[in-house]
């Protein structure tokens, strides 16, 4: 091995949806570029000459975790006002807050803290929608950049009078096009980011708060740019019955319409997709971001993940931030079994048990690993999320022993307990290192990677 460094010791992940893979002793050989330059039984190779981690016989390595859906300008809301409609919440708390985020200096404290702790969650990967402000927006990207972590990150592009405040709303889809055009050119060229580890992307809010000339524009941005895309779509009541009567159909063949459809756009919720929604997604190749305590508090109701997977559309996770009040993606995992198995069976004891839920549609542990891991990575078309050669070595180093850890731990499980007691008890505390491409982010950002 020239260059890089190695990892030894037990290694945990999901291949696919339904597959778990338990690699007991592995030799995980890191090239000096951060990718995974081989996987191998530890004992058939000799031990490589470089630097070599060697993990306890009680710890274990998890890949990174993939967060597709959180608003970076919401962070200083979480927890709060989470009783109101989404259309009361937007217009007499959050809109308030973003429109805070003109001064550029409030807005770095902000993502500096937001950045770190979400690192410090095991979230390797993140998907930002940040506020309207160009200058504070790229603050965000520099401050993903600086801290190590991988990362795609959008100007929301907002335009509509009869939507937006006056306070905060765009002047005009020239001015929202424009922005959008100089974060994407301000993103690529961020020093040190000539390999991505930061991207940008066309961010529309939601058709509610967009012109169609606007989405028209970013549509054929999106195409010129190759640039990823991320929207709201289907995330309620309200805004679906709105984008109906506007557009004549729902959000999906809107979205589609305008040219927003690709194979690098996120969707945020989709709860009240049909099967025809679903085979648009899929043909597309783009994704949905599954926000599950989100979705219970400003939906109403729950995403259809298994008939998502059933048809083979991309799906990952998002925190949903502030809508979702938590910054662990593996607290959004549980959520998301959770959430599958109150569709499935239902919730109101005033309807027969035969009646009240829709059968088939639960997921377990090793579909919520997945899609914390490689399911985002296949969402966002990037090589994070598996142990394999080719793949980013983004991270965790999970311990038990951890101060103050929740993590409940027996030397004999196999690898389908030992996953379940992860995705169910583990926490921040557990969370012994963070890798990121190679390099530890946490805890120590600039230190080596051993």
């Amino acid at each position: 091995m020239t260059g890089g460094f190695a990892v030894r010791g037990r290694a945990l992940h999901a291949p696919a949806a339904d597959r778990l893979e338990l690699l007991p002793d592995a030799l995980i050989e890191v090239d000096d570029a951060g990718m995974i330059r081989a996987v191998r039984p530890a004992g058939a190779v000799p031990l490589p000459a470089g630097p070599l981690v060697m993990l306890a016989p009680q710890q274990v390595l998890l890949p990174g975790l993939c967060d597709l859906h959180i608003h970076a300008p919401q962070w200083p809301q979480r927890g709060t006002a989470l009783d109101r409609p989404l259309r009361d919440w937007l217009h007499a708390d959050t809109f308030p807050l973003e429109a805070r985020f003109a001064d550029t200096d409030y807005a770095a404290a902000v993502y500096d803290d937001l950045v770190a702790t979400l690192l410090a969650n095991g979230t390797t990967t993140a998907v930002y929608f940040a506020s309207r402000h160009l200058a504070a927006t790229i603050r965000l990207a520099e401050t993903c950049l600086r801290h190590g972590q991988r990362a795609v990150v959008g100007r929301v592009a907002m335009d509509h009078p009869g939507q937006c405040p006056d306070f905060y709303r765009d002047a005009s889809a020239d001015c929202a096009e424009a922005e959008t055009r100089a974060l994407i050119a301000a993103v690529r060229a961020l020093p040190g980011n000539a390999t991505p580890l930061v991207w940008p992307a066309i961010t529309p809010r939601f058709i509610p708060a967009c012109s169609d000339d606007l989405l028209r524009r970013l549509g054929r941005l999106a195409a010129e740019s190759g640039a990823h895309v991320q929207t709201h779509c289907s995330e309620s009541d309200w805004q679906d019955a709105h984008v109906r009567a506007r557009c004549g159909y729902g959000d999906t063949a809107a979205l589609a319409g305008f040219g927003l459809l690709t194979r690098r756009t996120v969707l945020a919720h989709g709860i009240f997709m049909d099967d025809a929604d679903l085979d648009a997604v899929g043909r597309a190749g783009a994704g949905i971001a599954h926000c599950p305590l989100s979705n219970f508090y400003f939906g109403d109701a729950v995403f259809p993940l298994r008939a998502a997977l059933d048809r083979a559309v991309h799906v990952g996770l998002g925190t949903d931030i502030a809508a979702g009040a938590s910054a662990s993606v593996l607290e959004v995992a549980r959520t998301a079994i959770a959430a599958a198995r109150a569709l499935e069976s239902g919730v109101d004891p005033a309807i027969a048990r035969h009646h009240r839920g829709r059968p088939g549609a639960r997921i377990d542990a090793v579909t919520a690993f997945w899609l914390a891991t490689a399911g985002g990575g296949i969402v966002l078309d990037l090589p994070i999320g598996l142990f394999r050669p080719g793949y980013a070595f983004d991270a965790l180093l999970i311990d038990p022993h951890g101060a103050g850890s929740n993590l409940a731990h027996a030397a004999d499980d196999t690898a389908e307990r030992l996953l379940g007691r992860i995705i169910h008890t583990a926490d921040r505390a557990a969370i012994r290192r963070v890798w990121v491409g190679g390099r530890v982010v946490r805890p120590a950002a600039d230190g080596p990677p051993v």
